[in-house]
């Protein structure tokens, strides 16, 4: 058998249609909402020959292979690249990309850093700084909400909390997307982002060294785990990499969603004010209804059998996170947004093992973010049209123009 982008060229299972779409078209990634559900129409699983991959969008099927750790690896990769098959542009996660019993070392260091214990004593620091950000926000009127509040907000309080000694808000923001464009294929998105390496991926290692960290912060409680002999020197550095990698991007992607979610649609904003206990359930909708992360990939790490549809070892899967969060089997109306909701089981923060292990911070963050919004502002409007940034991973915003008052 030949390769397709770094991994295994595969024939498409019998029982399985051919779909010949390119998942990575900008124009799919911009508004992915009608590949999507003919993705679902097509059954358990379509082949995608462009890519030689599976991609599977209903909610059952997702949620198995997503979170079938032993079937299913993400050692090998969460792109397209088979990391049996080809080195990885960047040493890869130690959590994300890693399985046990490997990865339970590592993500157990990672939990205690971001203990529900240690995100919520940043509550109230995060609270006081998106109290001061809506009030300026709120003496414009009119700003650009994706530079001025989605990226300004995380970039603020995100490095602090790390204990980085220094800041850089656009190294940070960009390094996230180099990473999740980097899960793609070798299209001109991957391309673009990975030219910006020599600039960005030294800063960033930089950054992740003992010596510029401070001795308060997640990276302190890495380290001690260094010193404690759990890990060594360099898995910690990679482990407060992998913060930044991660933690900043999709909580960006979260704040600027939530905005425009509640910009088209005031009549749930105007729920959310009425009962502000909602803030919380108000954002698993968000990430339900927007699915921030699109797409992760899993591998076939042995012969396996899913919806009737045999599965050769090494097939790479997309799993398309966003299609199974609006299966309208899983959820009635999945088209409407709805604060009260409650989507449990959305596929957004991810399944099994591999539930993201930042999601109690980025969920202080936007919360403090709505719990502002909900305290001081009347309305939320559109003050232009909002413009989706495409990603190989991830659905965010790029441009959203937005008057408060």
């Amino acid at each position: 058998m030949g390769m397709i982008e770094d991994h295994l060229e595969i024939k498409p299972p019998e029982g399985v249609p051919v779909w010949d779409v390119d998942p990575y078209d900008p124009d799919i990634l911009v508004e992915p909402s009608s590949y999507y559900a003919e993705l679902r129409s097509k059954g358990p699983f379509a082949y995608i020959p462009k890519y030689s991959i599976l991609a599977c969008g209903r909610h059952e099927e997702t949620r198995e292979v997503f979170s079938d750790h032993e079937r299913f690896v993400s050692s090998r990769g969460v792109g397209l690249q088979d990391f049996h098959l080809k080195k990885p542009w960047r040493p890869q996660s130690l959590v994300v990309e890693a399985d046990p019993p490997y990865h339970n070392k590592t993500r157990k260091v990672l939990m205690r850093a971001l203990s529900p214990k240690a995100t919520g004593a940043l509550k109230e620091r995060f609270q006081q700084a998106a109290d001061a950000l809506i009030d300026e926000l709120l003496k414009r009127g009119e700003f650009e909400a994706i530079a001025d509040m989605a990226e300004a907000f995380p970039t603020s309080v995100f490095p602090a909390a790390v204990g980085l000694k220094q800041s850089n808000k656009r190294a940070l923001i960009d390094y996230g997307a180099m990473v999740f464009n980097g899960l793609g294929p070798d299209n001109e998105l991957r391309r673009k982002s990975m030219a910006m390496g020599p600039d960005i991926v030294p800063w960033i290692a930089e950054q992740c060294r003992r010596e510029n960290t401070s001795d308060d912060g997640f990276a302190a409680t890495i380290f001690a785990a260094v010193d404690a002999g759990e890990i060594n020197e360099n898995e910690g550095e990679m482990l407060v990499r992998s913060l930044l990698s991660a933690g900043v991007d999709t909580t960006v992607t979260g704040i600027g969603s939530a905005l425009w979610c509640l910009a088209s649609f005031p009549e749930e904003f105007e729920k959310l004010k009425a009962d502000p206990k909602l803030v919380r359930p108000a954002f698993e909708e968000v990430l339900r209804y927007t699915s921030p992360v699109h797409s992760f990939c899993r591998t076939a790490d042995a012969d396996t059998r899913v919806a009737g549809i045999d599965i050769v070892k090494g097939t790479k899967i997309l799993c398309v996170l966003g299609a199974a969060n609006s299966d309208e089997t899983k959820w009635p109306e999945p088209e409407r947004f709805d604060v009260t909701r409650r989507p449990m089981g959305h596929l957004a923060m991810g399944s099994g093992i591999h539930t993201c292990v930042g999601q109690n911070l980025a969920r202080a963050e936007v919360a403090a973010v709505l719990t502002a919004i909900v305290n001081k502002v009347d309305r939320i409007e559109f003050a232009g049209e909002a413009e989706w940034r495409p990603n190989n991973a991830i659905h965010a915003l790029d441009k959203l123009p937005i008057t408060l008052s």
